[in-house]
């Protein structure tokens, strides 16, 4: 890179440098396929610098400079991928493991969860520890609804016990959008509880959820 300082085009892989820096430094810009990732070069020499996301032709700061790793699959959704990602997000829900869930989200990912609103991934856990305390025998099917680039919309219906025995059903939505890595930075949940018999449950207890359409809660 430091041989053709300066004289690199906008194409992926090659880069530009701006010297209105202290003496002896500057920034070199190295684009990829989705961000440009900068170097401060100085007699010192190379240091990472801030990640810029391309976004529409222009870039923009990104939210914050992560390390963490790419969570796949990552926008621009396919129809594939956006299926992929919820049956991803039904598969972890259903552990009921607040930890594991929470690593989906980024370190500042925003919730609207019927009337509650989170904040980051530790409100997260605790919002999830205490659902799973109080919905008991938890068990999840989420549907793919649509996408565009990097949004997913998906319906969902789980089922649960409470403390007292009681049966519930909640029909929900959720409107879901994700940052460069795949990481989710922000959920929108709309949910209702429809109280049913023991008898009239219709998503697995034991073993998966249903694979399929299930025309009793569609």
């Amino acid at each position: 890179l430091l041989g053709s300082e300066g004289r690199g085009s906008k194409e992926a892989g090659s880069f530009r440098h701006n010297t209105n820096l202290k003496a002896n430094e500057h920034w070199i810009e190295v684009p990829t396929r989705n961000k440009v990732v900068m170097f401060l070069s100085s007699r010192r020499g190379l240091r990472i610098g801030t990640a810029v996301a391309r976004i529409s032709r222009r870039y923009q700061l990104s939210r914050s400079f992560s390390t963490e790793a790419p969570r796949y699959p990552i926008p621009p959704f396919t129809l594939e991928t956006a299926i992929e990602k919820t049956k991803m997000a039904e598969d972890a829900w259903n552990t009921k493991d607040p930890e594991k869930v929470s690593m989906a989200y980024s370190k500042d990912s925003e919730w609207r969860n019927r009337s509650v609103f989170v904040k980051g991934r530790s409100e997260i856990k605790e919002f999830l520890t205490d659902k799973w305390k109080k919905e008991l025998d938890y068990k999840l099917e989420k549907r793919y609804w649509c996408h565009a680039n990097n949004r997913i919309a998906v319906r969902f219906a789980y089922e649960y016990r409470n403390a007292d025995g009681e049966w519930f059903r909640a029909h929900g939505n959720e409107n879901w959008e994700f940052d460069e890595l795949g990481y989710m930075t922000r959920r929108e949940a709309s949910i209702n509880d429809v109280p049913i018999d023991k008898s009239e449950r219709v998503i697995a207890i034991d073993g998966p959820p249903q694979t399929k359409d299930n025309p009793k809660w569609t």
